[in-house]
């Protein structure tokens, strides 16, 4: 069975990194710890690796995000398009068409843009809601 982070807040500040203040990098620090705990599912591995991938665009290292995006799609590939509450299906399509424009890159060359998470599971959105407001306000919330 597989585990379901959802209750985890560092799910949360994971989907608040990617989705919210577009920090790549902090991204993969807070899920890679997720990921450690839960036994290194490949579900986690695949997100992180979309963060990476994204990270490595947003510094102009296409050669690198093409081959984080192709690895973390042979992971979520593998996953119900709906787990951990988010839309796993619409993020894998995301980071098809990312991987498809990144092998014409240097024919069709692009300006990097985010990808956003699509929150499915309502107590998900409230949460990182809540994160993302309290950080707007410049405090630390308890999740």
């Amino acid at each position: 069975m597989q585990p379901d982070a959802r209750e985890s807040p560092l799910f949360t500040q994971f989907l608040y990194h990617f989705n919210v203040d577009r920090d790549y990098y902090e991204c993969h620090e807070v899920l890679e710890e997720l990921w450690m705990e839960e036994g290194r599912d490949p579900l986690y591995q695949g997100l992180l690796q979309v963060a990476v991938a994204l990270f490595h665009c947003r510094n102009g290292n296409d050669n690198g995000a093409r081959k984080l995006f192709r690895k973390a799609l042979a992971k979520l590939r593998q996953q119900p398009g709906d787990s951990l509450g988010i839309n796993l299906a619409r993020l894998r399509q995301d980071c098809t068409r990312y991987l498809e424009r990144l092998e014409q890159v240097e024919q069709k060359p692009f300006p990097f843009y985010n990808l956003t998470i699509d929150i499915l599971d309502p107590q998900l959105q409230k949460r990182v809601g809540e994160l993302t407001a309290s950080a707007s306000n410049g405090r630390e919330v308890d999740l």
